[in-house]
Protein backbone atom coordinates (compact mmCIF):
# COMPACT_ATOMS: atom_id res chain seq x y z
CA UNK A 1 0.00 0.00 0.00
CA UNK A 2 1.33 3.42 -0.92
CA UNK A 3 2.66 5.68 1.83
CA UNK A 4 0.66 8.85 2.40
CA UNK A 5 2.35 12.20 1.99
CA UNK A 6 1.90 14.89 4.60
CA UNK A 7 -0.79 16.74 2.65
CA UNK A 8 -2.92 13.59 2.42
CA UNK A 9 -2.62 13.06 6.17
CA UNK A 10 -3.55 16.69 6.77
CA UNK A 11 -6.58 16.39 4.50
CA UNK A 12 -7.76 13.38 6.52
CA UNK A 13 -8.37 15.83 9.41
CA UNK A 14 -7.70 13.32 12.19
CA UNK A 15 -8.47 15.65 15.09
CA UNK A 16 -7.32 13.23 17.81
CA UNK A 17 -4.05 12.33 16.05
CA UNK A 18 -0.75 14.02 15.28
CA UNK A 19 1.88 13.02 12.71
CA UNK A 20 5.23 12.48 14.47
CA UNK A 21 8.25 10.89 12.76
CA UNK A 22 7.06 7.79 10.85
CA UNK A 23 3.57 7.40 12.33
CA UNK A 24 0.44 9.07 13.59
CA UNK A 25 0.04 9.22 17.36
CA UNK A 26 -2.78 9.74 19.85
CA UNK A 27 -3.14 9.86 23.61
CA UNK A 28 -6.47 9.15 25.30
CA UNK A 29 -7.14 10.06 28.92
CA UNK A 30 -8.53 7.30 31.15
CA UNK A 31 -9.63 7.19 34.77
CA UNK A 32 -8.06 3.87 35.69
CA UNK A 33 -6.44 0.69 34.43
CA UNK A 34 -9.76 -1.12 33.96
CA UNK A 35 -11.08 1.63 31.71
CA UNK A 36 -7.84 1.55 29.73
CA UNK A 37 -8.08 -2.22 29.33
CA UNK A 38 -11.66 -2.08 28.06
CA UNK A 39 -10.65 0.56 25.54
CA UNK A 40 -7.66 -1.44 24.28
CA UNK A 41 -9.78 -4.59 23.95
CA UNK A 42 -12.26 -2.67 21.79
CA UNK A 43 -9.41 -1.32 19.66
CA UNK A 44 -8.06 -4.84 19.29
CA UNK A 45 -11.42 -6.10 18.02
CA UNK A 46 -11.58 -3.30 15.45
CA UNK A 47 -8.04 -4.07 14.34
CA UNK A 48 -8.82 -7.76 14.03
CA UNK A 49 -11.48 -6.93 11.44
CA UNK A 50 -8.91 -5.47 9.05
CA UNK A 51 -5.79 -7.33 10.19
CA UNK A 52 -3.98 -4.21 11.36
CA UNK A 53 -3.32 -2.89 14.87
CA UNK A 54 -1.69 0.09 16.57
CA UNK A 55 1.26 -0.04 18.91
CA UNK A 56 -0.12 0.50 22.40
CA UNK A 57 1.46 1.89 25.56
CA UNK A 58 -0.48 2.30 28.80
CA UNK A 59 0.47 4.48 31.74
CA UNK A 60 -1.19 6.15 34.74
CA UNK A 61 -4.19 7.98 33.34
CA UNK A 62 -3.55 7.45 29.64
CA UNK A 63 -3.38 5.12 26.66
CA UNK A 64 -0.86 6.03 23.95
CA UNK A 65 -1.32 4.75 20.40
CA UNK A 66 0.87 4.76 17.31
CA UNK A 67 -0.32 3.79 13.85
CA UNK A 68 2.02 3.04 10.96
CA UNK A 69 2.41 0.34 8.34
CA UNK A 70 5.57 -1.76 8.01
CA UNK A 71 4.90 -2.42 4.32
CA UNK A 72 4.27 1.09 2.99
CA UNK A 73 5.60 1.72 -0.51
CA UNK A 74 7.82 4.75 -1.11
CA UNK A 75 8.60 5.64 -4.72
CA UNK A 76 11.55 7.74 -5.78
CA UNK A 77 11.23 10.18 -8.67
CA UNK A 78 12.74 7.61 -11.03
CA UNK A 79 10.13 5.02 -10.02
CA UNK A 80 12.37 2.96 -7.72
CA UNK A 81 10.25 1.45 -4.94
CA UNK A 82 11.19 0.90 -1.31
CA UNK A 83 9.25 -0.85 1.44
CA UNK A 84 9.24 1.50 4.44
CA UNK A 85 7.51 2.08 7.73
CA UNK A 86 5.09 4.96 7.22
CA UNK A 87 1.46 6.01 7.33
CA UNK A 88 -0.90 4.43 4.79
CA UNK A 89 -4.62 4.61 4.15
CA UNK A 90 -5.25 1.65 6.45
CA UNK A 91 -3.73 3.66 9.31
CA UNK A 92 -5.97 6.63 8.58
CA UNK A 93 -9.03 4.38 8.40
CA UNK A 94 -8.19 2.67 11.69
CA UNK A 95 -7.44 6.02 13.34
CA UNK A 96 -10.94 7.20 12.46
CA UNK A 97 -12.40 3.98 13.86
CA UNK A 98 -10.42 4.36 17.09
CA UNK A 99 -11.65 7.94 17.46
CA UNK A 100 -15.21 6.65 17.26
CA UNK A 101 -14.45 3.90 19.80
CA UNK A 102 -12.98 6.46 22.19
CA UNK A 103 -16.10 8.61 21.89
CA UNK A 104 -18.27 5.56 22.58
CA UNK A 105 -16.22 4.95 25.74
CA UNK A 106 -16.48 8.59 26.78
CA UNK A 107 -12.74 9.15 26.46
CA UNK A 108 -11.11 12.43 25.48
CA UNK A 109 -7.94 12.77 23.44
CA UNK A 110 -4.98 14.89 24.51
CA UNK A 111 -3.08 15.46 21.24
CA UNK A 112 -0.72 17.99 22.84
CA UNK A 113 0.79 15.24 25.01
CA UNK A 114 2.17 13.04 22.22
CA UNK A 115 5.90 13.05 21.64
CA UNK A 116 8.61 10.95 19.99
CA UNK A 117 12.35 11.05 20.67
CA UNK A 118 14.88 9.88 18.09
CA UNK A 119 18.67 9.98 18.01
CA UNK A 120 20.68 11.70 15.29
CA UNK A 121 24.34 11.04 14.52
CA UNK A 122 26.27 13.04 11.92
CA UNK A 123 28.77 10.94 9.97
CA UNK A 124 30.49 10.86 6.55
CA UNK A 125 30.01 7.09 6.28
CA UNK A 126 26.79 5.72 7.77
CA UNK A 127 27.11 2.37 6.00
CA UNK A 128 30.31 1.63 7.91
CA UNK A 129 29.22 2.60 11.40
CA UNK A 130 25.54 1.63 11.28
CA UNK A 131 26.19 -2.09 11.96
CA UNK A 132 28.02 -1.15 15.16
CA UNK A 133 25.06 0.88 16.40
CA UNK A 134 22.53 -1.76 15.36
CA UNK A 135 24.51 -4.33 17.34
CA UNK A 136 24.76 -2.07 20.38
CA UNK A 137 21.20 -0.74 20.43
CA UNK A 138 19.21 -3.83 19.45
CA UNK A 139 21.59 -6.77 19.01
CA UNK A 140 20.01 -7.45 15.61
CA UNK A 141 21.91 -6.49 12.44
CA UNK A 142 18.63 -6.63 10.49
CA UNK A 143 17.53 -3.50 12.33
CA UNK A 144 19.93 -1.50 10.14
CA UNK A 145 17.75 -0.10 7.37
CA UNK A 146 14.53 -1.57 8.79
CA UNK A 147 11.60 0.34 7.33
CA UNK A 148 13.79 2.93 5.58
CA UNK A 149 15.81 3.07 2.35
CA UNK A 150 18.82 4.36 4.30
CA UNK A 151 21.01 3.01 7.10
CA UNK A 152 18.79 4.21 9.96
CA UNK A 153 18.67 1.81 12.91
CA UNK A 154 15.11 0.97 14.00
CA UNK A 155 14.43 -1.57 16.69
CA UNK A 156 11.88 -4.04 15.39
CA UNK A 157 10.60 -4.51 18.95
CA UNK A 158 10.36 -0.79 19.69
CA UNK A 159 12.53 -0.91 22.81
CA UNK A 160 14.93 1.93 21.98
CA UNK A 161 14.67 5.19 20.00
CA UNK A 162 15.41 5.16 16.29
CA UNK A 163 18.91 6.24 15.30
CA UNK A 164 19.27 8.09 12.02
CA UNK A 165 22.41 9.39 10.34
CA UNK A 166 22.99 12.90 9.02
CA UNK A 167 25.61 13.85 6.46
CA UNK A 168 28.86 15.30 7.84
CA UNK A 169 32.28 16.09 6.38
CA UNK A 170 35.18 13.88 7.42
CA UNK A 171 36.83 16.73 9.32
CA UNK A 172 33.78 17.71 11.35
CA UNK A 173 34.66 19.11 14.77
CA UNK A 174 31.23 20.00 16.11
CA UNK A 175 28.95 17.78 18.20
CA UNK A 176 27.91 14.70 16.24
CA UNK A 177 25.17 13.25 18.45
CA UNK A 178 21.93 15.08 19.13
CA UNK A 179 18.33 14.32 20.05
CA UNK A 180 15.41 14.70 17.69
CA UNK A 181 12.24 15.52 19.66
CA UNK A 182 8.97 15.33 17.72
CA UNK A 183 6.00 17.20 19.21
CA UNK A 184 2.50 18.27 18.21
CA UNK A 185 2.44 21.59 16.30
CA UNK A 186 0.42 23.41 18.94
CA UNK A 187 3.01 22.90 21.68
CA UNK A 188 6.17 23.68 19.70
CA UNK A 189 6.32 27.39 20.52
CA UNK A 190 5.82 26.75 24.23
CA UNK A 191 8.51 24.06 24.22
CA UNK A 192 10.99 26.40 22.53
CA UNK A 193 10.10 29.21 24.95
CA UNK A 194 10.75 26.86 27.86
CA UNK A 195 14.18 26.01 26.46
CA UNK A 196 15.08 29.68 26.19
CA UNK A 197 13.71 30.41 29.67
CA UNK A 198 15.93 27.64 31.02
CA UNK A 199 19.01 29.32 29.56
CA UNK A 200 19.13 27.57 26.20
CA UNK A 201 19.43 29.24 22.83
CA UNK A 202 17.72 28.91 19.45
CA UNK A 203 20.42 28.44 16.81
CA UNK A 204 18.30 27.91 13.74
CA UNK A 205 14.66 27.64 12.74
CA UNK A 206 13.17 26.95 9.32
CA UNK A 207 9.85 26.59 7.53
CA UNK A 208 10.21 22.80 7.50
CA UNK A 209 9.34 22.70 11.20
CA UNK A 210 12.87 22.11 12.50
CA UNK A 211 14.26 24.26 15.32
CA UNK A 212 17.85 23.70 16.43
CA UNK A 213 18.47 24.59 20.07
CA UNK A 214 21.54 24.39 22.29
CA UNK A 215 22.25 24.24 26.00
CA UNK A 216 24.77 26.47 27.79
CA UNK A 217 27.61 24.11 26.82
CA UNK A 218 26.68 24.20 23.15
CA UNK A 219 25.15 20.72 23.00
CA UNK A 220 22.43 20.66 20.37
CA UNK A 221 18.96 19.23 20.03
CA UNK A 222 16.32 19.56 17.34
CA UNK A 223 12.62 20.19 17.97
CA UNK A 224 10.65 18.68 15.08
CA UNK A 225 7.14 19.37 13.81
CA UNK A 226 5.82 17.66 10.68
CA UNK A 227 4.34 20.81 9.14
CA UNK A 228 3.46 18.93 5.94
CA UNK A 229 0.75 17.03 7.85
CA UNK A 230 -0.81 20.06 9.57
CA UNK A 231 -4.33 20.81 8.27
CA UNK A 232 -4.76 24.20 6.62
CA UNK A 233 -6.66 26.81 8.62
Amino acid sequence: MDMLRGNAIAEADLTDWRKLAQGIHARYVVDDFSEATRFVVAIGAAGDEIGHHPKVSMGPGHVDLKLSSDDAIYREDDGTEHVVEWVTQQDVDLARRITTIAADHGLAADPTAVSVVELGLDTPDSATIAPVWASLLTGNPEDQGRGTPGDEVRDGEGRVPNLWFGDAPTDITQQRFHLEVYVAPEVADARIAAVVAAGGAVLESNDDGLTVVADQDGNRGVLCVDVSAVPAD
